[in-house]
């Protein structure tokens, strides 16, 4: 099998997901730090440090980023085989919506997270069909 020229376009959506994950990562840095929430304690309890939700939250916008990103990478790389343009374009609109889930959520209202956030399912929805797709053409030969 060859790559599409336009796979290119997946492998560097794919680096902008890590970039995005740098920084998320470095907001819930500076979280510690300002909620003074000491590594390598994972999440703050409300019995201990009054700011715990407003850290929690942050901390739990990344992670939940954390905890999809393999699925996103699979379906990237898998369905931008068979359409590239599309995945790379769905890629888009995922990376945009989890910023928006991030940033939602680091407000302290996990409600907030949901106001643009919610559209990255439909994002994976779409990588879904298209790595369906190239299954399917695999397997139709």
């Amino acid at each position: 099998m060859e790559l599409p020229k336009e796979y290119g376009y997946v492998a560097l959506v794919l680096v902008a997901y890590c970039f995005l994950n740098f920084w998320m990562a470095g907001q819930v840095g500076k979280a510690r730090k300002m909620y003074k929430v000491p590594y390598p304690t994972l999440y703050a309890l409300e019995s201990e440090n009054k700011d715990a939700k407003l850290f929690n939250c942050v901390q739990r916008g990344h992670q939940n980023s954390l905890e999809m990103m393999p699925m996103f990478f699979v379906l990237m790389m898998l369905g931008g085989f068979r359409h590239p343009c599309v995945c790379a374009s769905l890629g888009c609109l995922y990376i945009i919506t989890r910023y928006f889930y991030f940033t939602g959520y680091s407000t302290g209202d996990p409600q907030k997270r949901l106001s643009i956030g919610k559209y990255g399912f439909l994002a994976m929805l779409g990588l879904m069909v298209c790595t369906i797709s190239f299954g399917v053409s695999l397997l139709r030969g």
